[in-house]
């Protein structure tokens, strides 16, 4: 994903607002999918499910992935090609990703054992983020020769294999908490409607889109800001692998952070200190090279914290939901937040590319001076905004420190 936008435009030669649309729409895509994924797991799935899910997806995912990444063949149009990719990739993303993620509610009860699930989680995240960040371009280059989009398409068959071997793996060794599941499950329509009757996970999935519709704007602006405002192509890849490297360093201090204060507070710091940020590149006029890392290095610091923040209070959210409405919902709950995800990155993505589009942007020639000073509302002021709505909509979610655990302790008697 970190890339995918940037090779339509300039590998597959698409416009920017044609490739942001087809993005966009398997983003909803890939929110509604997931959705029903949920529902079915919620209804119909018990341990062996999950594991089965992870064992047999994941082959039919890496094959997605490749197709996602790979040129046009047998006469197919560019973008009926990239639109039926990414639905193809998602739809097995789906069916794989949901459960996996609501295992994150199964493994454990306690707050802080899924606090460190979560962090760990992301800490593995992280790693493969590097790899992707700093592999993608040599390992590309070393198997095509430097032939065009192959450089990707090369690396996404490295990748997919890797990955499908490592979700293969998780499935066959994942065992189940022994949390009980009520007898009573509910009707679909029941899940669905009481999840919207949890105010603890709406308000956490409200304020997650706002944030990410942030990030969104914020990341993905951040090749085309140093191609055309700093001409500095090279630089742009390697920030984002630094990015990716303080997050490994970061998520650790965010996570003692957060035995400290709890994750809802963690939540402010992490907007607070992404507002300063912001307000100094924009207030200070930060025009090299080198100060531009450094304030998307920080940024990423705020990011990483608020990433946690979210895949912290999840897990919890779903006993909030069942002292509130009689019925455990959970991969109800993370399909509902893949969706909400989706659509968020999905509509950051939009407005972007509608942005970029409506300020004159070109992939060819010299860039407006509208566009310039686009590039640089769209790496800090747009950002800005939405993470400032999102503090406002954190401030009405219940799940205060010592919370979750007079609910757990209410369940069980």
């Amino acid at each position: 994903m970190m890339y995918l936008l940037f090779y339509y435009t300039e590998f597959l030669h698409i416009s920017i607002e044609v490739a942001a649309t087809c993005y966009f729409l398997a983003s909803i895509w890939d929110g509604v999918a997931s959705l029903l994924v949920g529902v079915i797991f919620d209804r119909f799935a018990g341990e062996a499910q999950f594991q089965q899910s992870l064992v047999f997806g994941a082959v039919p995912l890496g094959l997605a992935f490749i197709m996602a990444y790979s040129p046009p063949s047998f006469g197919v149009g560019v973008v009926a090609w990239v639109l039926s990719g990414q639905i193809l990739f998602r739809s097995a993303y789906a069916l794989v990703n949901v459960p996996y993620l609501a295992m994150s509610a199964r493994i454990s009860a306690g707050t802080n054992d899924r606090a460190l699930v979560a962090g760990m989680r992301m800490l593995a995240g992280t790693a493969a983020s590097l790899l992707v960040a700093i592999g993608s371009a040599p390992i590309g280059l070393w198997l095509s020769g430097g032939d065009g989009a192959k450089v990707y398409a090369q690396s996404a068959r490295i990748f997919a294999v890797a990955a499908t071997a490592i979700l293969v793996g998780v499935g066959l060794t994942y065992r189940d908490g022994a949390i009980p599941l009520p007898r009573n499950r509910g009707s679909v329509g029941g899940s669905l409607l009481g999840a919207w009757r949890n105010r603890a996970f709406v308000t956490l999935a409200v304020s997650m889109a706002t944030m990410i519709i942030a990030v969104t704007v914020l990341n993905k602006s951040i090749l085309y800001y140093f191609k055309y405002r700093l001409h500095d192509q090279t630089a742009g890849a390697l920030t984002l692998g630094w990015m990716t490297a303080v997050s490994g360093c970061a998520l650790p201090i965010w996570m003692l952070i957060s035995r400290a204060i709890g994750v809802r507070a963690l939540w402010f710091l992490a907007i607070g200190l992404g507002v300063i940020w912001l307000g100094l590149f924009i207030f200070c006029e930060l025009q090299t090279t080198l100060l531009t890392q450094i304030f998307l290095i920080l940024m990423q610091v705020t990011i990483v914290g608020l990433n946690f923040a979210v895949w912290a209070m999840l897990p919890d959210t779903v006993e909030f939901g069942q002292r509130a409405t009689g019925m455990r919902v959970e991969a109800v709950l993370y399909g509902y937040v893949a969706l909400i995800q989706r659509v968020a990155i999905g509509l950051g993505t939009v407005l972007l590319g509608l942005s970029l589009k409506q300020s004159g942007f070109s992939a060819v020639g010299r860039q407006t001076l509208a566009t310039l000073a686009m590039f640089r509302v769209n790496l800090a002021l747009v950002p800005l905004g939405f993470l400032l709505v999102s503090a406002v909509i954190m401030a009405f979610n219940p799940l205060r420190r010592g919370l979750h655990d007079a609910i757990i302790r209410e369940i069980k008697a």
